[in-house]
């Protein structure tokens, strides 16, 4: 299951704080806050959807992550690989290279997490 975009920057303040009342997470963003409702809303679906729990204590719940944001975006990365690069780190590693704008620097960066991984192999 996905999360929607808002439901996503919502994951993120969580993700952040680590655990948070609707308060706490309304004051994470920034203005424009929104509404209550709506986000009591998005709290919900992503308690339904399983990625968000929450501890109750009297009327206020204490909402914390179950999914580690690792984890959620390695699964996003291996999928856009499995469906926009046919299945390839090697054309996705070569789209990512050319199509943004690494400087050098950059790209000599991952160069060394690159060589490092293959000297852990």
């Amino acid at each position: 299951m996905q999360l929607t975009k808002t439901e996503e920057e919502v994951m993120n303040h969580l993700w952040k704080l680590e655990k948070a009342f609707m308060k706490d997470l309304l004051d994470a963003y920034p203005e424009p806050k929104p509404a209550t409702t709506t986000l009591a809303t998005l709290l919900k679906r992503m308690t339904d959807k399983g990625f968000i729990a929450y501890n109750l204590y009297g009327n206020a719940r204490e909402y914390f992550p179950l999914v580690k944001k690792k984890d959620y975006f390695s699964k996003h990365v291996n999928g856009l690989i499995k469906n926009f690069f046919n299945d390839s780190a090697s054309q996705f590693a070569s789209f990512f290279t050319k199509e943004t704008d690494l400087t050098k620097e950059e790209l000599e960066a991952l160069k060394a997490i690159i060589d490092n991984e293959i000297k852990n192999k």
